[in-house]
């Protein structure tokens, strides 16, 4: 216990982990699961949950919450040195698992297990753990002949690696970049908390002036509402094209997507798939990349029309109102933002004075407990960062659920996004239950005082707003389940084109007044956001839909296509690709030196590999759900907690579709979706955009 990585019994000491720790901490963990599992694999006796599939379970989750710990904190603690722990440990995890997928004693035992007469008899949970298994022992190539095991582990070692240099790139470049302005008539036009912003940003660093990054606190207001096309340009430019040729070619992620995309094909042929994209969905709701092309393709058939009107609305309101007659990319976030203006008469900035940190979580909180039974609390818990808050969900009966971190500032040593992780997983261990434990991580703008030094609480857009509703979803799919079995409680075996389904469907209470108004208090005044502010918000809830439904099938198209079309000789130029998408589906074609590709990291660096098409996927599942909410009350405690019974509670317990037909009671319609998009049959016979 004098190693803070190897006690798990209570919450992560994180005061006291030092990255001297890792390493001994992963040889002896190592070390143990090999030995029992060694003694586990050697039973002669049939294998029975409680003395194979439980001792399996055991020594997983103990690795899992040490090593989920060195992850987290190289996510959100970055610095050279736990980098360097992180990635010099990576490929002995990744061998330790391959070497375990590739137990060819335990996969007979899975197998001997789901064929024996006491499986019938085994919980739903337990037999869905077992289906799982055998299906994740012949995806890892436990079926393979020795060789080519020996070329899977090979493969598997070098694609983690690749993947955290790729992620490390990102990061590197991103923090890399930093423009200076001494000219506080340059930043005409930037909302003054921005302004403020950038000045203590330059204080920091001991210089006069402003200090802007390519961090999305820095560089999203200066897109947004800098009045200086050169300053627009000259951040636009630093950002798509970070981690490519045209930055450090230490950082260029060029080589490596080549070699990603070549090496997972070549996995996908050892194990008898086609190509990646075949490989992936083997595990997800989607039976085929033809039949997500098909269902990309429909959406952006339909989205198309309102796209042209948007960007044909978008040139006329530039050329007539600002004189722009040439769009490029770096002016179609500030156009956009002019034209909402105009429209809808409230900007980004306006709203933003409305969502103070201390009303926004509250009144989420609120949405919750409300629909859900359960009572939140603050609590005090060690932390690895001053500004971290950690949170106590209960149930109706004050008895403790679960808990979770709040990680909601960027900063520098922090990747970029927003995401949900689990810490711990719920599971019953000796009669008892494990408490599951989340993180929650957004890069929200931190605090800044006010310009007479007088604090001030962050700020949150409604698109910040909309993101901490979504990762709280994700949370709360981990933290409500009722499934004990570690392998298929939460979020763990979730199809993944469904595990956006709980996210999504909280977006949805945003832009409910009788949600809206109890998060909102102006920041100076203390006042509610007034009902007019409100309905031309949700006036406006569709402006250029048509567009961001474009961009987010083009996304998911190109990862299915370089998935689909890689070799293993790496004869795929994944730029090629994305122009190629872009020519078929996109309405506005970026700049030739646009990298997007380089920083997508979701693709290349985290779990959405031939799966990026999952946010649309489970759009469908998610709007259709909260339509049963619409027809019955949005704030209806008796279908919360039926949503709550019939898809959080249950997991990976059962496929993903049957959790929604037990709750919708029918399969998922796309009516829904197409009408929250502005994209129905009414608004394509009207205007999908109130003037």
């Amino acid at each position: 216990m004098d190693n803070p990585l190897l006690d798990q019994s209570g919450l992560p000491r994180f005061g006291d982990i030092r990255v001297e720790h890792v390493g001994p901490a992963l040889d002896a963990l190592l070390a143990r699961n090999r030995e029992e599992i060694a003694t586990i694999a050697a039973d002669p006796a049939d294998p029975r949950w409680d003395t194979f599939a439980a001792p399996l379970e055991d020594a997983s989750d103990r690795l899992r919450r040490a090593w989920g710990l060195v992850g987290h904190l190289n996510a959100v603690m970055n610095s050279p040195e736990l980098r360097e722990a992180y990635n010099g440990n990576l490929p002995r995890i990744t061998e330790y698992y391959t070497e375990i997928g590739q137990n060819e004693a335990l996969f007979s035992k899975f197998k001997a297990l789901a064929a024996s007469p006491v499986f019938a008899d085994l919980s739903p949970a337990r037999r869905k753990v077992i289906e799982n298994e055998i299906r994740d022992f012949r995806l890892s190539g436990a079926d393979l002949p020795p060789a080519q095991k020996q070329r899977y582990r090979e493969i598997s070692e070098r694609l983690a690696t690749l993947s955290s240099r790729f992620s490390d790139n990102v990061l590197d470049a991103t923090n890399a970049f930093s423009h200076y302005e001494t000219d506080r008539a340059a930043l005409a036009g930037l909302p003054e908390d921005a302004v403020e912003a950038a000045a203590e940003a330059a204080k920091a660093e001991g210089r006069e002036g402003y200090r802007f990054t390519l961090q999305a606190p820095s560089y999203m207001p200066v897109m947004q509402y800098a009045d200086d096309r050169s300053l627009r340009e000259r951040l636009y430019r630093a950002y798509v094209t970070r981690a490519s040729e045209y930055g450090n070619p230490e950082w260029d992620n060029s080589p490596l997507l080549g070699e990603i995309l070549a090496l997972r094909h070549e996995l996908a042929k050892l194990l008898g798939f086609p190509d990646f994209a075949a490989l992936s969905l083997a595990a997800k709701m989607a039976d085929s990349a033809r039949q997500v092309d098909d269902f990309l393709g429909e959406l952006a058939a339909k989205a198309r029309p309102f796209a042209l009107r948007d960007l044909a609305q978008l040139r006329a309101f530039a050329a007539e109102r600002l004189g722009m007659q040439d769009l490029q990319a770096w002016d179609l976030a500030y156009v956009s933002e002019k034209l909402r203006i105009e429209r809808y008469s409230f900007s980004d900035n306006e709203v933003k004075q409305y969502f103070p940190e201390p009303q926004v979580l509250p009144g989420m909180f609120r949405v919750v407990e409300t629909i859900y039974g359960l009572t939140i609390t603050e609590r005090d818990a060690p932390k690895w960062h001053p500004d971290v808050r950690f949170f106590e969900v209960a149930d109706a009966s004050g008895n403790p659920i679960g808990h979770f971190y709040l990680d909601l500032y960027a900063r520098a040593s922090k990747r970029g996004g927003a995401w949900m992780d689990d810490a711990i997983a719920r599971r019953r261990i000796s009669g008892s239950v494990q408490l599951p434990l989340a993180y929650l991580t957004c890069n929200f703008p931190a605090p800044v005082p006010r310009a007479d030094g007088t604090p001030r609480p962050a700020l949150f857009t409604h698109d910040d707003v909309v993101t901490l509703f979504h990762e709280f979803g994700h949370g709360l799919h981990h933290l409500l389940t009722e499934v004990d079995e570690l392998f298929v409680s939460g979020i763990n075996g979730v199809e993944w084109d469904a595990v956006e389904l709980p996210s999504q469907f909280m977006e949805n209470f945003c832009w409910e007044w009788d949600v809206l108004k109890h998060l909102t208090r102006h920041v100076d005044t203390g006042e509610t956001m007034p009902k007019a502010l409100f309905d031309r918000m949700l006036a406006a809830k569709n402006f250029q839909g048509g567009l961001q439904t474009l961009r987010q099938v083009e996304f998911a198209l190109f990862d299915m296509r370089i998935h689909a079309a890689a070799t293993a000789e790496g004869g795929i130029a994944p730029q090629a690709v994305l122009e190629q998408v872009r020519r078929e589906v996109a309405v506005i074609q970026p700049p030739g030196f646009n990298r997007f590709a380089h920083g997508f990291s979701h693709i290349f660096a985290g779990g959405y590999a031939a799966g990026y098409y999952s946010y649309k996927w489970a759009e469908v599942l998610s709007a259709d759900a909260y339509s049963l909410f619409e027809e019955r009350g949005v704030l209806n405690p008796e279908i919360g907690a039926r949503f709550r019974d019939e898809v959080l509670a249950r997991g990976g317990s059962r496929p993903a579709l049957e959790s929604f037909v037990r709750f919708r009671g029918r399969e998922p319609k796309i009516d829904a979706l197409l009408r929250h998009g502005g994209m129905d049959e009414a608004a394509s016979t009207g205007s999908a955009t109130p003037s």
